[in-house]
């Protein structure tokens, strides 16, 4: 099987009360984890790439990797995906540099701007056999080159979403309905609610149309505790709680985007190894173990979060 858009899982996802996992990748230990994990339990998966992940591995070896993990899992469709694509130049380069899917990201400009770039990308896509996720509305937090101040964080505002996907043409669309960039999404003794009033609203207002959350790691507190038993300081990590994402899948959501908890898990695992072995240097030794740490933390997410497992 070669790559696919997302358009067929997301239509199934839709139909189905699940969503699709949206996993970042960096390194080939990453990659293989995701697709092992997705891979035994027969679920679809994106692997999606950040404009940090290009200019740190380099657009060609990530394209390579994924295209040697498809080889690897023949029998569930995976897609490759640009995650928050800033300009119209970087969308271009992935679409004709193979992806299947990219993101414009233009949430941060006024409206009409948004709008104008989301298009011009959408009907350079469209022309080349690819998909385009959007965004309306701006997620808080630090993440690569996303990082958007607390303040100037805003709600996805309901009463715009049918002007904006229709004059755009976009596939998919990114809203901001609590969810946050990066393992800081709240301020310690906070409780996490996302704001499914709004989405509830966004999906009555495009009915099948596929939605999307970005800053959707819910930061395992055993991942928090062991990195900082080892060495590490993440005091007041907090992210989403599972059960509140396992409520976005099973109604218009149909891909939840995972990069933090990936991290935490590789972290505090090679953390914990060079502690308990500090004469060891061979980076398959430290490497092995947390690419096990991505795929159980990926099964986990499958499984238990975005009902995925069996649907490829």
């Amino acid at each position: 099987m070669a790559l696919v858009t997302t358009t067929e899982m997301f239509k199934k996802a839709y139909d189905g009360g699940y969503a699709v996992g949206a996993f970042n990748v960096n390194n080939m230990e990453i990659i293989q984890g995701i697709t092992e994990a997705a891979g035994e339990l027969k679920a679809p998966v994106i692997l999606q790439v950040s404009k940090g992940a290009r200019a740190y591995a380099n657009h060609t070896y990530l394209v390579k990797l994924v295209e040697a993990a498809v080889i690897e899992n023949p029998e569930i469709p995976i897609a490759l995906h640009l995650d928050h694509g800033d300009s119209f130049e970087l969308c271009k380069s992935c679409i004709d540099g193979g992806f299947t899917s990219v993101m414009i990201d233009a949430s941060s400009k006024p409206y009409e701007e948004n709008i104008a770039l989301t298009r011009k990308v959408v009907e350079y896509a469209h022309d080349h056999g690819v998909v385009v996720e959007a965004e309306l509305g701006t997620l808080a937090g630090v993440e690569d080159e996303v990082s958007v101040d607390t303040d100037k964080a805003m709600y996805t505002h309901p009463e715009e979403v049918v002007d904006f996907a229709t004059r755009t043409g976009c596939d998919s669309l990114a809203i901001a309905i609590g969810t946050s960039h990066g393992a800081y999404k709240f301020k310690p003794g906070t409780k996490p609610q996302l704001r499914f009033d709004v989405l509830e609203e966004c999906a009555k207002q495009l009915p099948g149309f596929p939605i999307v959350l970005h800053g959707s790691s819910s930061v395992p507190q055993e991942f928090v505790a062991e990195i900082n038993k080892y060495g590490g300081n993440m005091p007041g990590a907090i992210g989403i709680p599972e059960e509140q994402l396992r409520q976005a899948a099973a109604s218009a959501v149909c891909k939840i985007n995972i990069d933090s908890d990936i991290r935490l898990a590789m972290t505090a695992v090679i953390r914990k190894y060079f502690a308990e072995h500090p004469d060891h240097f061979d980076p398959r030794q430290y490497l092995k173990p947390a690419r096990q740490a991505v795929k159980d933390m990926v099964a986990h997410k499958i499984v238990n979060v975005l009902g995925c497992n069996g649907k490829a």
